[in-house]
């Protein structure tokens, strides 16, 4: 029995998810094939705008070899259960061999691996509403869901993006583009920067390979966020709130690794929200409404349920990720341009590190003034 039952987290994760806004079955395929020209159109727009590319044999730009695909919200579940499966695969092992070696462990196994399914599920469905786009690193690939020969493939929830539109009042043809350019240039950064891919998955497998953290443990963590969601908390009650899941199973060594993934995330959310909004004046018209619109959606949540789960779940980490990127990726454009900017692609060594995010300056003097033997 495994440490975590996928099938019942997928069928939990489906059947507790939210129905998507209504549309008739017209608007669903019209909305399907303006998302999908949107992402073609992207490709081209962040491209030029990053002059990020990978030659071809004739030193043209190679076409992607990811596939772009418009999935609902269970659609979004399943592809995620098939990513997590992966990465988690040498914990969870891991994990299975200290379960196994423990009195009783095989039978406290078949019950663990059914409730951590269902909490699983439970934090799936709560965050199946909410994610607009997602370019998957790490794919498994299914019938249903095909991934591109090195493992990559663009996800582009149609029923939430639709949802925040409308949330918003903003024009739909407008917003779905934008929100395509976002994910166009997580897909164009992997595409055009092939170490990338394997930097991050060994930094991942690293991190895994230095938990330490008992079965019971985790379970509980996934019970408590389960809660959260459920509302079950007593109202007023702190417990750990403040801390979320990856917080609680650091060592020292992944303190460190964890600092460097950080700091990649917050490279690649800050550029791409930099890339949508430095594209989006040329082909966005109400890009300005829809960027303060987003912000001030982005920034508060919706209400005690959103900011538990968010705090539980390291979501308002990604939060400062997106802010404190731009913020990097803006200055440093603005200090050397694009084409020094895209420095940062050479090698894990030009990557900023975590204080260099938050002091573009001091990456600026070691990648830039240091190369051209400025003192």
């Amino acid at each position: 029995m495994e440490m975590v039952d996928w099938n019942l987290a997928v069928a939990t994760a489906t059947r507790f998810v939210r129905p998507g806004p209504e549309v008739s079955r017209d608007e669903a395929r019209a909305i399907v094939a303006e998302l999908r020209q949107h992402a073609k159109a992207s490709e081209t727009h962040v491209r030029a705008f990053t002059r990020m590319a990978r030659p071809g044999a004739e030193g043209e730009p190679a076409p992607h070899d990811t596939p772009v695909l418009v999935v609902d919200r269970p659609g979004w579940i399943r592809a995620n259960v098939a990513g997590f499966r992966a990465v988690l695969k040498p914990l969870l092992a891991k994990m299975e061999d200290r379960r196994s070696s423990t009195p009783g462990g095989a039978v406290l196994g078949a019950v663990g691996g059914k409730v951590t399914g269902v909490e699983l599920g439970m934090l799936l469905s709560f965050l199946a509403s909410r994610v607009l786009g997602q370019y998957e690193t790490f794919a498994p690939a299914s019938r249903e869901l095909p991934a591109g020969t090195q493992g990559g493939r663009l996800l582009l929830v149609a029923p939430n993006i639709v949802h925040v539109e409308r949330e918003l009042d903003v024009a739909p043809h407008d917003f779905r583009l934008w929100v395509c350019l976002h994910e166009e240039t997580h897909r164009t950064q992997f595409s055009a920067v092939p170490w990338l891919r394997d930097h991050i998955e060994g930094e991942v497998q690293s991190f895994l390979a230095e938990t330490d953290i008992d079965p019971g443990t985790l379970l509980e963590r996934l019970r408590e966020a389960a809660q959260s969601l459920a509302g079950a908390k007593p109202e007023g009650e702190e417990g750990d709130e403040g801390r979320s899941l990856v917080d609680l199973v650091q060592t020292p060594a992944q303190r460190e690794i964890l600092g460097r993934l950080t700091a990649v995330m917050s490279l690649l959310e800050g550029h791409a929200d930099f890339v949508m909004d430095g594209v989006g004046p040329e082909v966005v018209p109400s890009v300005a409404e829809i960027r303060e619109k987003f912000q001030k959606r982005r920034a508060s949540g919706a209400g005690r349920l959103d900011v538990a789960l968010r705090k539980l779940l390291g979501l308002d980490a990604k939060l400062r990720q997106y802010r404190d990127g731009e913020r990097f990726v803006r200055s440093v454009v603005e200090e050397v341009g694009m084409d020094g900017f895209n420095r940062i692609w050479t090698s894990p060594n030009t990557l900023p590190t975590k204080l260099e995010i938050a002091k573009p300056a001091d990456w600026v003097a070691r990648v830039h003034r240091k190369a051209e033997g400025a003192p």
